[in-house]
């Protein structure tokens, strides 16, 4: 490549470094906050998002944007969003941090103060991730409140896998949850939306509608 000009007015990249160890508030909040027995695994995703090999598949996830597939070559209907791997690299570390369950799965004093650490740390790289996670998370003390499904999606929910198959969730052993919203006057009000749930079958607690 010709040489055009030197460029001295940039900083160093931010590359090869632990996010929580040059973080001295994340160190004393941790600790104070009773999560000083999760340090070794915020230290360690810090060290991840913190890597210039993690921050290359950031750039890899952003450059290359969804593609929505309505058939496969053969004609078949499938309606399949197909993502980058860059972006599968992405969730398969932030559900493998337990950004979406920790307190759920080990509810103990602190579980809350680490998973912000967690979170606070892995933001730091790529926020996209961030909502999938979000909504996994909110959604299994929702679950649990109707023990006949808890009992089907909260293991699902829960496990710390990624599973990027598209296949029906109940062949998957880990899953994520979303949600979908839907205004026909085409305001932002969510809260002004209206609903109506009618039963497919005899309804009821845990029923299909």
């Amino acid at each position: 490549m010709p040489d055009t000009h030197s460029v001295d007015n940039q900083p160093p990249p931010l590359a090869d470094v632990n996010l929580y160890a040059i973080d001295r508030p994340l160190i004393e909040g941790l600790a104070r906050e009773g999560g000083a027995w999760g340090k070794a695994e915020v230290a360690s995703l810090g060290v991840r998002v913190g890597g210039a090999a993690y921050q290359e598949t950031i750039r890899k996830a952003n450059a290359w944007l969804p593609q929505l597939r309505t058939h496969d070559r053969f004609g078949h209907r499938i309606d399949e969003v197909e993502f980058a791997d860059s972006w599968h690299e992405l969730m398969t570390v932030a559900k493998g941090a337990a950004l979406h369950s920790l307190p759920w799965s080990e509810p103990k004093p602190g579980a809350h103060v680490v998973r912000a650490a967690l979170h606070y740390v892995f933001g730091q790289g790529e926020q996209g991730p961030s909502c999938p996670i979000a909504m996994t998370f909110a959604a299994v003390p929702a679950l649990r409140h109707q023990p006949e499904i808890a009992g089907e999606w909260v293991p699902r929910l829960l496990d710390t896998r990624y599973d990027r198959r598209f296949i029906p969730a109940a062949k998957k052993n880990s899953a994520l949850m979303g949600m979908a919203m839907t205004e026909k006057q085409g305001g932002s009000d969510v809260r002004a939306n209206t609903t109506q749930a009618k039963p497919l079958g005899a309804g009821g607690p845990g029923g299909e509608y």
